[in-house]
């Protein structure tokens, strides 16, 4: 058997005030280009933005229900309307994903796999659910609520945008949309959770993770 090359650790930046969409965008594509011109490593960038709502490619205006309640970009993401703002841990990843074995699903679903593996290492169960975005968390009582959110676009096949977990936002501010087009289950976050993690915890448990999706799989060896 030939072994696979090894890949390199990608750079990781925690920006410690909120970011501003507009600039985290510019940023994320001008990384991108550079990593696809092989002049920049790949990056893992933790930050949190100022209170927004975010409208990927399939959003449906009706589903804005309160418009003029924060800012709203488009972005060239897949999925519909989402929040971002103050407690939320949003974790934007470019990588090179043709260096990684040029495989779409599998990149989602380590991305998926990622965000489970981190809320492990705090004590909370998160898990998938056909047909519904992002990561899933059930309630004391039964009831199904999302706790992270999945938006990827992939450029020449390099990576950006990423995923955003919930750590202790204000959840009433999900109320101006229909969050990622689903109406019938709610919205929850560490803190609603009872579970006292800081940012600080989720970025720890999200580096100590990465390597353990991101290693044999990403490589094209089967786990």
């Amino acid at each position: 058997m030939v072994p696979m090359p090894e890949i390199a650790k990608p750079e990781w930046r925690t920006s410690d005030a909120p970011v501003p969409y507009p600039e985290a965008l510019a940023a994320m594509e001008a990384r991108v280009e550079a990593i696809r011109a092989g002049t920049a490593p790949e990056l893992v960038w933790l930050l949190e933005h100022p209170p927004l709502y975010t409208a990927g490619t399939s959003a449906d205006p009706a589903e804005l229900l309160d418009p003029g309640r924060f800012p709203v970009y488009p972005t060239g993401r897949g999925g519909r309307y989402t929040y971002h703002g103050p407690g939320q841990r949003v974790a934007y990843v470019m990588l090179d994903l043709k260096g990684r074995g040029g495989d779409l699903r599998l990149y989602v679903w380590q991305l998926e796999a990622w965000v489970i593996a981190s809320l492990a290492r705090l004590g909370v169960k998160g898990e998938r659910r056909e047909g519904r975005v992002g990561i899933w968390v059930v309630k004391p009582g039964g009831a199904e609520a999302k706790i992270a959110a999945i938006g990827v676009r992939v450029r020449r096949w390099v990576s950006f945008h990423g995923t955003a977990i919930n750590v202790a936002p204000d959840l009433g501010h999900f109320a101006g949309i229909v969050p990622c087009g689903i109406a019938e289950h709610g919205v929850t976050s560490l803190a609603d959770l009872g579970v006292p993690a800081t940012l600080g915890d989720v970025d720890e448990a999200m580096r100590d993770t990465f390597p353990e999706v991101f290693g044999a799989a990403a490589a094209g060896v089967a786990a």
